[in-house]
């Protein structure tokens, strides 16, 4: 399967801009691939694609709407559980047509053609029946066109190289009928939908990779299988878009250029975002059910509890005390042991006075062991230690004091203010 490197971008009416990508896949049902593969790649490309372009060659026989089974039996599945068309368009596109003297080439003879090979016939067999039945329910839009050779010149050189005068006029014209009519971006199929819900180039990833682990295992899935991947997909192409808003929502408050936000703050932030993105999850359209639905929802709030933490260190990073406390809590212990100490010099306290310079040699050796550790990189693991011990002493010793200080200010103030 090969996929154009870069998507077609395109404005719709409304002033929306769509991504088109183009897929092609190596023919199937031959003589050199097998089973699975052929089922594989059919599986795949009408699974993400909006429109499929099935290419026949001179006619369209018993042989090709057998082929269509195993998806005709998938569709109708997804039909009961979710009573919505899985599929959106299918095009048979009919090359070498032979018979223009009897059908005219293009959509309308080719629809003349469908509509006969879809006819449902007395005393046909069964299983041609459900094919027939089955194929109109589960796509949209069924439709055929008939392609003309486009020339000898074409077919039997070697040396062409693609030049439009060496390609037959019939060609040409039904080409340039063709083409136009499948890039309308005005067509209600062109957009790629699953349950009803728009895809995005994000939910798309996570369709492909679910529907590759299905066929992993190198054996045909039931349709049954195909089913859950698609509901799995789905779930978590929900997951994907709640997780992406997240992320974008939060960078806006606490990104890499944004300045540092108070730990309550960021917390409340982070409360709302996590609401509206669950809830935004939840209003999706999902399938699998609710309780497939309520293990996605607890994996997406356990990821977006992961992305808060880093958040929160992030934030951390920016606060410019926050990596200044250590230092400046040991230059503070240092500072008031040595004016006790000076303090019980002066009344002959001489005994006490050696633990408080002893606790100021102590704080002035874990300063020194925290800057070399920060300046050379070395033992971090003594440094982060440091950092802790420095914590413990700052909520405990100085964190209080500074708060009752603040608050008798702000009485102070409050009452002054009340007086006057």
């Amino acid at each position: 399967m090969l996929m154009w490197s870069e998507p077609f971008l395109m404005s719709l009416s409304n002033g929306e801009e769509i991504a088109v990508f183009l897929m092609d896949t190596q023919g199937t049902f031959d003589s050199n691939s097998t089973v699975f593969e052929n089922a594989f790649i059919f599986a795949l490309t009408l699974l993400v694609s909006s429109v499929t372009v099935y290419n026949i060659m001179h006619n369209l026989q018993e042989d090709n709407l057998q082929h269509l089974s195993f998806f005709a039996e998938y569709g109708v599945l997804a039909l009961d559980a979710y009573h919505t068309s899985p599929f959106q368009q299918l095009t048979f596109l009919v090359r070498d047509w032979q018979f223009e003297y009897e059908t005219s080439y293009g959509f309308e003879g080719g629809e003349t053609i469908l509509t006969d090979r879809l006819q449902i016939r007395p005393n046909q067999h069964r299983d041609l029946e459900l094919v027939r039945s089955r194929l109109r329910q589960c796509f949209r839009k069924v439709n055929c066109f008939l392609m003309p050779h486009p020339g000898l010149k074409v077919t039997n050189r070697r040396e062409f190289d693609g030049r439009l005068e060496d390609i037959e006029k019939d060609f040409k014209k039904q080409l340039q009928a063709f083409v136009p009519e499948l890039f309308r971006s005005d067509s209600v199929n062109f957009m790629k939908e699953i349950n009803g819900e728009f895809v995005t180039s994000t939910q798309l990833f996570e369709y492909f990779r679910s529907y590759c682990t299905v066929f992993a295992s190198g054996e045909l899935p039931s349709p049954k299988a195909m089913l859950e991947a698609t509901s799995e997909a789905n779930n978590l192409a929900a997951k994907a878009i709640s997780k992406e808003f997240y992320i974008r929502a939060m960078e806006q408050h606490c990104g890499g250029d944004r300045p540092y936000i108070h730990p309550n703050q960021l917390d409340v932030l982070h409360q709302e975002v996590r609401r509206q993105s669950i809830d935004k999850f939840r209003c999706a359209r999902k399938m699998g059910g609710e309780q497939m639905s309520q293990n996605y929802q607890q994996d997406l709030d356990n990821e977006i509890t992961e992305l808060y933490v880093n958040f929160k260190k992030h934030n951390d990073s920016k606060n410019v005390f926050a990596f200044s406390r250590t230092p400046t809590t040991f230059i503070s212990s240092m500072i008031l042991c040595y004016l006790i100490a000076g303090i019980l010099d002066i009344i002959w306290l001489g005994a006490i006075n050696f633990i408080f310079m002893f606790a100021f040699w102590v704080c002035f050796v874990l300063l020194c062991l925290w800057l070399y550790t920060k300046y050379s990189g070395e033992y971090s693991e003594i440094g982060e230690y440091i950092d802790y011990f420095a914590d413990v002493l700052w909520n405990n010793g100085f964190q209080p004091v500074y708060s009752h200080c603040l608050r008798s200010a702000m009485r102070s103030v409050i009452g002054n203010t009340k007086i006057e």
